[in-house]
């Protein structure tokens, strides 16, 4: 008999069994990446899956919440995933099917967009969580590379709540010359991550 979606990604636990359960068929699956490997891009996927989920659920606690579902599953069935294959691309697809069924658990709600819709945003919103991600750790990179009293200007600048005469006067230098040498700097920045970026992708 054939299983929808949805059914595919449930955990096979059987009540009472616990978490302990849980962990014995990671560990017990014979064709299961590595637990290290495994750990490792879970830990790794954790705020790329929550934006991705947040972009479909744009209530904070209703992602989060789906996140942890999502979590439990993925680890549970662990053993599916192939190592060296597309770890992100994978556990999206539990989330995935995580998110549809917390909508069929919304339809009272008033304004709800079409299963087609969601899985088109889906699709569009992996590729640019990975160009962001790749350009968030570029940018890391690049910050590092930096002079220091050049990487404390650029960080104080954009510190929550942070202005450009504010900080001249905190620094005691006058604005135009902080603006000046903020241009400069982010100029650097772009030039740097431009550069990593092609290396990346090329």
């Amino acid at each position: 008999m054939s299983t929808s979606p949805s059914e595919q990604f449930e955990p096979q636990v059987n009540p009472g069994e616990g978490i302990e359960a849980l962990t014995f068929q990671k560990e017990s699956g014979s064709e299961a990446a590595s637990q290290a490997e495994f750990v490792q891009l879970f830990t790794k996927s954790q705020r790329r899956l929550y934006l991705y989920i947040l972009s479909q659920v744009p209530h904070p606690v209703e992602a989060e919440e789906i996140l942890q579902e999502a979590n439990v599953i993925a680890w549970t069935k662990s053993s599916q995933y192939r190592s060296g294959s597309n770890f992100f691309a994978w556990v999206c697809q539990i989330a995935h099917f995580e998110i549809l069924k917390h909508r069929s658990r919304q339809k009272r709600t008033k304004l709800r967009f079409s299963d087609e819709f969601i899985e088109q945003v889906a699709s569009e919103v992996v590729e640019q969580v990975d160009e962001l991600e790749s350009r968030r750790l570029a940018l890391k990179h690049c910050l590092g590379k930096l002079r220091d009293k050049d990487r404390e200007l650029i960080q104080s600048r954009y510190a929550p709540g942070e202005r450009g005469k504010d900080l001249a006067s905190q620094i005691g230098r006058p604005a135009n010359s902080v603006y000046q040498s903020l241009g400069r700097i982010r100029r650097t920045l772009m030039e740097c991550i431009q550069r990593q970026l092609a290396v990346e992708f090329h």
